[in-house]
């Protein structure tokens, strides 16, 4: 067996010794890249050419197998194309969203949209410093300042970051950070707060122009940016306790808890059931959009009050149930995919950032609500139609947005589109569909939202977590791993928790 050698940063908590994966051979898997290296001609090369993927990723990534071809061959695919995003600068390395430059963007083609999507997709690879030069950039690379553009878009870089600390337990990182990410807090407070307490944002500074609910001069409460602060203020408060400082802990914890009383009160539409965007004349926009599943994303909405009755919209095909899955505003709406087509518009069709945010907020209904509105039959639909719409002329792709009945990528043959760094693949699989839910203490927990009568088998290998190894693997006969029947956790290569079913497993 090849065992998968581990690069670890003096960053990361780990021992000194090597760790390596426990079941998966990583050769096995690089007939992936060479079909993804010959597919198609590599159109711009940056820090980690074609010619150098395969030992980035062997170096770098968790690894994943399953029964289900197109799962596994896009979990490789969406690891080989965030590769192609790394870009070499004066100050480190940055994480592009475009391959080809953009005029609205910043320095070295930085664009502050999906910051948080390749935080939570990055918190996964290995070597750390991709990511975390890339943050750098963004908050000193400007003299020591934030870059200008940094507030071009709204952003949960603060819960993005206490996320991938619950990964990678770097706390020095973390806290060396926190006074910029309360700085930014502050700043964000001074441009975009209400006298209400709310935050406003154009439909566009959300990355989302052309909405149904808004417009990109439009100063309307969404539930995006409202929901982006409570995260940001829950994580700041967790990053001052972390430091002892109880005063801020208990100033980030009030400004969290005003942000969630007035979603609640005052973006929730009780004749909808749907968490909507409160226009200027404080009235609701009376249409629903993905935007109102985000407020799950952070786990904001409060539990046993109702509000789960929202996701019975994801399986409604006047709501977002569409043939290639998601949309972005209710079909049902009459002015669904009024706006045309070949711009940026957000009135309905797929937009891999929003099916990302909203397979997330599911997750977390499924993890932590009491409900009976969604199930892990309803997830795992979700996630195939996603796999499903990534392949354009019959190859893996990643674009921008796509049309909800045919799978069209409606810019899929602009250069702008191709392999757009826009959303997240890998971080699902991981935290959804595998189910490991990172967590502050030394416990693993592991809550998979896949049926036994889906898959007979599956593995998720080098899981660098808390400087361990971690390894998740359901065998229902035992025949295809030789490590006994049933699901297993394994440490280092040790099986810390075990079960006969496909079930949620928390080890000592």
């Amino acid at each position: 067996m090849f065992l998968v050698g581990v690069t670890l940063s003096s960053c990361n908590l780990a021992t000194s010794d090597k760790k390596t994966a426990a079941v998966l051979n990583v050769e096995d898997y690089k007939h992936y890249v060479d079909y993804f290296n010959r597919m198609e001609d590599e159109n711009i090369a940056k820090a980690i050419p074609n010619d150098s993927a395969w030992a980035w990723m062997k170096s770098n990534i968790p690894l994943f197998e399953c029964p289900q071809d197109n799962f596994e061959e896009m979990y490789y695919f969406r690891w080989w194309s965030l590769r192609k995003h790394i870009t070499n600068t004066p100050q480190g390395y940055a994480i592009t969203e475009f391959l080809v430059q953009r005029s609205y963007a910043d320095k070295y083609n930085l664009i502050a949209c999906a910051l948080g999507h390749h935080i939570y997709e990055f918190r996964w690879v290995h070597d750390p410093k991709y990511i975390e030069q890339n943050v750098n950039i963004w908050y000193r690379g400007n003299e020591g300042k934030p870059m200008k553009k940094l507030h071009k878009f709204s952003s949960w870089t603060a819960d993005a970051l206490y996320n991938r600390y619950l990964v990678n337990k770097d706390e020095n990182y973390l806290l060396d950070l926190y006074p910029d990410l309360v700085n930014d807090y502050t700043t964000w407070e001074e441009e975009r707060q209400r006298t209400d307490g709310l935050f406003w944002q154009n439909d566009v500074k959300d990355g989302m122009e052309e909405s149904l609910s808004g417009g990109r001069h439009v100063r309307n409460a969404r539930p995006t940016i409202n929901s982006y602060m409570y995260a940001n203020a829950e994580a700041l408060s967790e990053m001052a306790k972390m430091k002892g400082d109880t005063e801020k802990q208990q100033y980030f914890e009030a400004k969290a808890d005003t942000l969630q009383n007035l979603v609640e009160a005052k973006l929730w539409n009780k004749d909808a059931e749907f968490f909507e965007t409160l226009t200027e004349k404080d009235t609701s926009s009376n249409v629903r959009e993905a935007i109102g599943f985000i407020p799950w994303y952070f786990n904001l909405p409060e539990k046993n009050k109702g509000f789960e009755i929202a996701w019975k919209q994801i399986k409604d095909e006047a709501g977002f149930s569409a043939p290639f899955g998601l949309t972005t505003a209710e079909l049902r709406s009459p002015r669904f995919r009024s706006h045309g087509t070949g711009t940026c518009e957000w009135d309905g069709a797929i937009w891999p950032f929003a099916t990302s945010q909203t397979l997330t907020a599911m997750a977390n209904v499924l993890n932590n609500y009491k409900q009976d509105v969604v199930s892990e039959a309803d997830y795992f639909k979700q996630m195939n139609l996603y796999v499903e719409s990534q392949y354009y002329r019959g190859r893996p792709y990643i674009g921008e947005y796509l049309d909800e009945t045919t799978g069209y990528w409606l810019m899929g043959d602009r250069e702008r589109s191709r392999y757009y760094n826009h959303s997240t693949f890998n971080d699902l699989i991981i935290t959804g569909l595998v189910g490991l839910r990172p967590r502050a203490d030394d416990k693993i927990e592991v809550n998979p939202l896949i049926s036994e009568e889906k898959w007979d088998w599956f593995c998720l290998d080098n899981v660098l977590y808390h400087g361990d190894i971690i390894t998740i693997l359901w065998d229902k006969t035992g025949e295809k791993y030789k490590k006994g029947q049933g699901f297993k956790i394994f440490r280092n290569g040790k099986e810390i928790a075990a079960s006969n079913k496909l079930e949620k497993l928390i080890s000592e």
